[in-house]
């Protein structure tokens, strides 16, 4: 079982590696599309304009907030492709209603993370019938014929990634009180998230003793702290499924004047890697859950209707779905994960 793990998480960060460098300097040969077989074309170099509608919930977490940022911020780099960004809303309606406005638009591709997969589903079919490129970013829709192409986070991964390092930690010591603050249990990435974290604990012969949940919130995650630090005497480790709720835990366990445990965060905010290089609190590890997933579908919608691939994948057509890698940040590679970072 643990070999197939390795042997999955190796493909998805080939994956990841391969559509970061998508849009490398390199000429790369391209086939199909226009480009024409073995014709050598820098993905790069502008191309066909594109006009790219973008769509995502409220910016009012850190990590949602970094992704609308990055998709912005990606756009830019290219001449060739026009960005219109409407308001981040938390309301299905409206964000089906700004969809329908780029379609009525005629944008050449949507890059769109709904805040319902479910609720959006009809209104992204309704795209791509259009003759829109469809790009799904972190919540999935109900039909795989909605989008052209999904980039998705590791949820699971994010679990298996965060027990794989609290067994490391814990080898020597058995019995070890494992404590978890999930974020909102009714949502299937926190079931996950808890799912690969107790198979991870498992394979060590570990178990979650302790755990609560909060709802990714700085108030929630303070709240569900103290309720968990005064429910368990004891912890060895305390794994925050959030870093943005994990300010309120983070204040939670400094009011406790609590120690004896060491924390792993997770999504990979600034603030908390910044602790992390400084090795002066609670936290030693968190697990990424890329805020770069905006971004890489801006690079998707463009390759897409460019008809270009990725550079470093032989196929002559971009994924039907990619899936990000969750790695482990510690104080000896923070300074590799730092600079792409969002704050809290």
């Amino acid at each position: 079982m643990q070999h197939k793990r390795v042997v999955r998480f190796a493909a998805v960060l080939t994956l990841g590696v391969a559509l970061t460098a998508c849009t490398g300097n390199t000429p790369e040969p391209q086939g199909g599309g226009n480009q024409g077989g073995g014709v050598k074309v820098a993905n790069d170099e502008p191309g066909k304009k594109v006009v790219i509608g973008f769509s995502a919930p409220a910016a009012d977490h850190g990590w949602m907030a970094a992704i609308t940022d990055a998709a912005k911020k990606e756009a830019g780099k290219y001449s060739d492709v026009e960005l219109r960004v409407v308001e981040g809303t938390n309301d299905p309606n409206l964000q089906i209603s700004q969809v329908e406005t780029f379609i009525n638009d005629k944008v050449d591709a949507i890059v769109l993370l709904p805040f319902d997969g479910a609720a959006l589903t009809p209104v992204a079919l309704k795209a791509m019938k259009a003759g829109i490129t469809v790009i799904n970013v972190d919540r999935q829709f109900d039909s795989p014929f909605a989008a052209r192409s999904t980039v998705l986070g590791d949820n699971y991964g994010m679990g298996v990634s965060a027990g794989t390092y609290v067994c490391e930690r814990l080898k020597d010591k058995p019995g070890s009180v494992v404590a978890e603050i999930a974020g909102i249990d009714s949502l299937p990435l926190t079931q996950d998230r808890s799912k690969g974290f107790a198979e991870a604990l498992a394979g060590c012969g570990l178990k979650v003793s302790n755990r609560v949940a909060a709802e990714f919130t700085v108030e929630s995650g303070e709240r569900a702290a103290a309720n968990l630090l005064q429910a368990a005497p004891k912890i060895d480790a305390l794994w925050n499924h959030d870093d943005d709720q994990g300010v309120g835990v983070t204040a939670a366990i400094k009011n406790s004047g609590r120690s004896e445990f060491f924390m792993v965060g997770g999504a990979g905010s600034a603030n908390v890697m910044r602790e992390i290089k400084a090795d002066n609190g609670p936290h030693k590890a968190t697990v990424i859950y890329p805020s770069t997933q905006g971004a890489d579908g801006i690079r998707l919608a463009r390759l897409a209707v460019q008809n270009k691939s990725l550079g470093d994948l032989v196929e002559v057509e971009i994924p039907r779905q990619v899936q990000l890698y969750a790695p482990v940040v510690t104080k000896d590679n923070v300074d590799r994960y730092l600079p792409t970072a969002f704050e809290s």
